[in-house]
């Protein structure tokens, strides 16, 4: 664009500086979940930590995040242990449900529980998520090699501090694996499955929009992490509740890492 200067000549006007939304539309990589909307929550803090790095930002979400979420973790599972078991039934119910499954236990089903523990398991979780985060870090993209190493962190970090604070009993019955009996309250596995299979759904279902890629994504997402809790409870190695405050650690640890994303990415497009 050229404008007329006053002695007469021609002058070139300067570009126009980018909107981040024109940024963000040219990267192929682009996952819009992570993103920070103008005005939004993770905005506003982003512009109260302007005298931070993108990266200190993001880990300063992420530990108050964290710390959030064993709080809540921890209260919920002292609502179990302390009021819900004995109250209404429910602990009998809890109880009877172990029972049941128990009782209904067969070769097959006990070789499709043990699938169900590995795939959440201390050693295949780990090798996934590690894999993908190598994978992110060698083509450089550091927010969704960071979304998926902090997913499992924070869940780790949220179940270990509740397993601490919380002692539950493991189910009255014959028990498939050998772990400590009084840590019963959450199911680990719960949590994990959702927070790296789930979370991996989440960013591909935002970056690939195609309704039948999604509904099929998200039957993934939910029958994965239902298989795994399942196998758990047929296992004996926890209640319903338990199952049930492990959904609550897996879900709101994607929760933490969305918005730590988010601040990071407003925190970098201010500077």
């Amino acid at each position: 664009m050229t404008f007329a200067t006053p002695t007469g000549g021609t002058k070139t006007a300067p570009p126009l500086p980018q909107t981040r939304t024109a940024v963000q539309h040219k990267d192929r990589w682009r996952v819009p979940i992570l993103d920070a909307r103008d005005g939004g929550p993770a905005d506003r803090l982003a512009s109260r930590l302007s005298k931070c790095s993108p990266p200190t930002v993001f880990l300063s979400v992420i530990l108050a995040g964290l710390a959030a979420l064993a709080g809540i973790s921890v209260a919920l599972g002292l609502l179990v242990t302390n009021v819900l078991v004995n109250a209404w039934g429910i602990g009998g119910a809890d109880e009877r449900a172990e029972v049941w499954l128990a009782a209904h236990r067969s070769a097959t089903r006990t070789d499709a529980s043990l699938v169900g523990s590995i795939l959440a398991g201390g050693v295949v979780l780990p090798i996934v998520a590690g894999l993908l985060v190598l994978a992110l870090a060698a083509l450089r993209h550091w927010r969704l090699a960071a979304f998926t190493i902090f997913a499992l962190g924070v869940e780790s970090g949220a179940y270990r501090i509740t397993t601490l604070a919380v002692h539950r009993h493991r189910p009255e019955v014959a028990r498939l694996e050998s772990l400590p009996v009084n840590a019963s309250y959450p199911s680990g596995h719960t949590a994990a499955a959702i927070a790296v299979y789930s979370g991996l759904v989440l960013l591909l279902t935002s970056r690939f929009r195609v309704r039948a890629f999604g509904v099929c994504a998200w039957t993934i997402a939910v029958a994965l992490p239902a298989f795994v809790a399942i196998a758990r409870l047929y296992r004996g190695m926890h209640h319903p509740l338990d199952v049930a405050g492990g959904l609550v650690i897996g879900v709101l640890a994607l929760v933490v890492v969305v918005f730590a994303c988010r601040t990071a990415d407003a925190a970098a497009a201010a500077r």
